[in-house]
């Protein structure tokens, strides 16, 4: 049997076999091993063929020229994927199914780190980071959340208060009081996302904050914290001493 493989209109891809042996990436990963080998080798060992054009290292070298990163190959959709050419269904489906791998083994991750440090105090903003991070799925939307903490500090749960652009007259202490009276709370730390990549705090966050630090006291629930979040750094309002 022939195990070329064919294009729709019967023309012969490129495969990786077509490579001399000592350009293809499944001999150089069995000899060297993954740490050796460039991102563009691995994702042609997983696309296999390339098109009559071109060879599957090219075609794989394009897909690393499209996305960038590999924090950007990661966030990309099958529509995305397809945009670039010679990447059919078959193959988009293929690398959507190992991203969509790779996406549930760092939430996997997070998870458990997660449960670890649910049983621990969280005594420092970073602590508490992950649990937020964990929650906000488009951080191109801000997301306002507070978490409920034990006598002990430790995390009740995370709940999600409003969801939007945030003003000091949208975040209302009745809303994020609520759940925390609710669950028994003795303190609560507050947190929301910066679209903008920028964790420093506007007017209206320090306005936010003590506000609720006021409503806080009152109820005999005190805000230990509020904490801004970007995609990849954080700010404490307490440790800046705006609470």
């Amino acid at each position: 049997m022939n195990n070329d493989a064919y294009s729709e209109e019967g023309n012969k891809k490129f495969s990786v076999k077509d490579l001399p042996k000592a350009e293809r990436p499944g001999e150089k990963l069995l000899t060297c091993g993954t740490g050796k080998m460039e991102n563009s080798e691995l994702l042609a060992i997983l696309l296999r063929t390339g098109t009559k054009e071109e060879p599957v290292l090219d075609l794989a070298g394009n897909l690393m020229k499209k996305f960038g990163t590999i924090e950007s190959f990661f966030e990309s959709s099958m529509q995305d994927l397809m945009s670039v050419k010679g990447i059919g269904l078959a193959k988009a489906s293929e690398l959507i199914s190992c991203i969509t791998l790779g996406r549930r083994y760092r939430d996997e991750l997070i998870k458990n780190e997660n449960l670890r440090l649910s049983r621990e105090a969280i005594t420092e903003p970073s602590l508490a980071v992950n649990f937020i991070r964990a929650e906000i799925t488009d951080y191109s939307k801000e997301h306002f959340f507070v978490l409920n903490l034990d006598v002990r500090n430790r995390i009740i749960d995370i709940e999600m208060i409003s969801k939007g652009t945030l003003t000091s007259s949208l975040v209302h202490p009745r809303e994020t009081f609520e759940s925390a009276i609710r669950k028994h709370a003795a303190s609560i730390m507050v947190a929301h996302n910066h679209p903008s990549g920028d964790a420093n705090p506007s007017e209206d966050d320090i306005k936010i904050s003590k506000r609720l630090a006021e409503s806080g006291r009152i109820l005999g629930i005190e805000l230990i914290d509020h904490i801004i979040i970007t995609k990849y750094s954080y700010c404490s309002l307490k440790n800046k001493g705006l609470i």
